[in-house]
């Protein structure tokens, strides 16, 4: 699909990223952006986005997802410069492990606004747009953690089966007009999301637990799993992908 932009032209559509300032969805930025999409970075890290110094055709925006007048905003400029949103990447996510009758509430709503209202705002930013189109690829970060239960990750894995929900039945309901949602549920991968958690018993004993592994997947193997599902032709839907450490257990 070519851009219609007036401005810049890209042989390739622009792709939106959200969380882009590390872990997935840095691997997400650079390998889009070595695959020659024009790109729309977001996070609330402007200086680690700029850090990455990738080409030209890359926008830094320092926005929180949960600003959903500031992310349409940002969306808005981009899609002027570059033509319309191909693929969003709803990667922005935050996981505070903890008991819920001991964890302060505020980690909770943290989660809750993080993890699913960010998605929800750049999904209601671009879908209407797809829907018009008749194409397009919404991707969402998910995690094992929304397919099954962790000890100390009840709040988290709350958020996270909410995703697998929301991206199944807004799938269903957007499948007639070719437009694709792909849910990608990783296991433990080598991040900064435990660096979030307070509970510094339960960071431990997550650490102890990822030691055993041997050799937890890094960011990149994620990035190549959203490059695969994503580069199928418009009329292939990997709607999942679940992938964890080989040595991952539960």
């Amino acid at each position: 699909m070519a851009s219609t932009s007036t401005e810049t032209t890209s042989a390739k559509p622009l792709v939106v990223i959200t969380g882009a300032s590390s872990g997935i969805g840095e691997a997400c930025a650079r390998s889009f952006s070595k695959a020659g999409h024009p790109l729309l970075l977001v996070a609330r890290r402007i200086d680690r986005l700029e850090a990455l110094k990738l080409p030209e055709n890359v926008i830094c925006a320092q926005v929180d997802v949960t600003d959903r007048p500031k992310l349409v905003e940002a969306i808005e400029k981009a899609v002027e410069k570059y033509g319309p949103v191909d693929c969003l990447v709803n990667n922005a996510g935050v996981m505070l492990l903890g008991k819920v009758q001991t964890q302060n509430p505020e980690e909770w709503q943290r989660m809750f606004d993080v993890n699913l209202m960010g998605v929800l705002n750049g999904t209601h930013a671009v879908l209407p747009s797809m829907i018009e189109r008749r194409g397009g690829t919404i991707i969402n970060i998910s995690s094992i953690a929304g397919r099954k239960t962790l000890p100390d990750h009840a709040i988290y894995c709350g958020t996270k089966f909410a995703v697998h929900a929301f991206t199944e039945q807004i799938r269903e309901e957007v499948a007639q007009y070719d437009v694709r949602l792909v849910n990608i549920a990783p296991g433990v991968v080598e991040t900064e999301l435990l660096s979030h958690s307070t509970d510094k018993k339960i960071v431990d004993d997550y650490k102890s637990w990822k030691s055993q592994m041997g050799q937890p997947m890094q960011s990149e193997d994620i990035a190549r799993s959203i490059m695969f599902a994503y580069g199928e032709p418009q009329r292939v839907c990997i709607r999942e992908i679940l992938l964890c450490p080989t040595r991952q257990d539960k």
